[in-house]
């Protein structure tokens, strides 16, 4: 419902009801500027594109606070997100007076302490999830953060640091041998540093050769230790080779099987192994196997080079990694499958050795 009216003092008040029955009035000199202020209303509410005046007066960091405790996030995504908070350098700007320029200054400060592309990217990734989640709601029109440039990120293949056989075999042999499956089952089964922890002896089917990855494990932000789904819900089985199958067995043989089952037990208390002290123990057995400059995670990348290589195709290393699709596969590794190039010049190298005997190839005809 909209109606205009004259005051006595000549003023035009222009008045329309919301959907939910709040009044907004605005008062204008010219009854024709009342009545486009109503029309363009109308237009909004018509298209599906209103947002209450009054709601957009909260402040950014008013609004975040509200929408991420209605959030289902894991611990190290909260840390994350928390983290973006404190960053923003428009925390108290009023949700509706938040422009294109306080992101673009927000994106200059980040870079100027040195922040990497990665972490920008990431982090305006949340900011714009709040923007989204404030239309949704009907706070605000549009999204500021849109359009918005970022620092240039390295291409993939560029950034990635994949490891070599005979590195691998470097931090093995420094390794103690008590710790000795973190690399196993990572740099041989791709699992990630907190799922690697987290292994009981009983996820290892000795006879059928293979992994159940059934948990993970992570620090709380106030301290202890929390087992978790593995990351994006990718439970799965990982098929071990022969020789990994058996280094496993001699490790519990050797080293024998805790009360709790823990594969990597952590020393002298009970529980998994927490993931700092596995990042310790990384830091230390890289810097005595000469290979400082190499991350725990590069041996992920290390097992999937390697099914790439072996002719694997995108689903199987997708599922063998447990990521949450195929594109992310393809996003993270398309750079190491064989081009179109090399496809063709295999086949046809085939062809010409089928068709041409080698000795006539070495024969030069006059």
């Amino acid at each position: 419902m909209t109606s205009i009216k004259k005051r006595p003092d000549g003023v035009w008040r222009a008045r329309y009801r919301d959907a939910a029955g709040k009044e907004h009035a605005k008062h204008f000199q010219r009854k024709v500027d009342a009545q486009r202020w109503l029309d363009e209303v109308t237009a909004t509410i018509v298209t599906g594109t209103y947002a209450d005046p009054r709601a957009g007066r909260r402040t950014f960091d008013a609004w975040w606070r509200e929408w991420s405790s209605r959030q289902v996030w894991e611990n190290t995504t909260q840390t994350a997100m928390d983290l973006t908070r404190r960053s923003v350098t428009f925390g108290d700007v009023p949700l509706k007076d938040i422009r294109p320029s306080h992101l673009e200054g927000w994106v200059k400060v980040m870079s100027s302490k040195g922040l990497a592309p990665t972490t920008v990217a990431s982090r305006m990734n949340g900011v714009r999830a709040a923007f989204k989640a404030a239309i949704r709601d009907r706070l605000i029109v549009v999204d500021p953060s849109v359009g918005i440039a970022l620092p240039r990120q390295r291409r993939r293949e560029a950034a990635m640091t994949i490891p070599t056989p005979e590195q691998v075999g470097a931090i093995l042999q420094a390794s103690d041998p008590y710790r000795r499956p973190l690399v196993y089952l990572s740099a041989f089964a791709g699992l990630r540093l907190g799922e690697v922890t987290a292994v009981k002896a009983d996820d290892v089917d000795f006879l059928r050769r293979r992994l159940h990855v059934a948990r993970q494990v992570q620090r709380l932000k106030g301290g202890g230790l929390v087992e978790r789904a593995p990351k994006y819900g990718s439970e799965r089985d990982v098929y071990l080779p022969d020789a990994i199958v058996q280094m496993l067995a001699q490790h519990l043989e050797v080293f024998g099987t805790p009360q709790d089952g823990w594969l990597v037990m952590a020393g002298n208390s009970s529980g998994p192994l927490p993931p700092t002290t596995a990042h310790a123990w990384w830091t230390s057995t890289t810097r005595m196997a000469g290979v400082q400059d190499i991350r725990h995670h590069d041996l992920r990348h290390f097992f999937a080079s390697g099914l790439i290589a072996a002719g694997c195709d995108v689903v199987t290393v997708q599922r063998a990694l447990g990521h949450s699709s195929a594109t992310v596969t393809l996003n993270t590794y398309s750079h190491l499958w064989p081009t179109a190039e090399d496809k063709t010049r295999a086949a046809t190298a085939a062809m010409v050795s089928e068709a041409i005997p080698a000795d006539a190839m070495r024969t030069v005809q006059a």
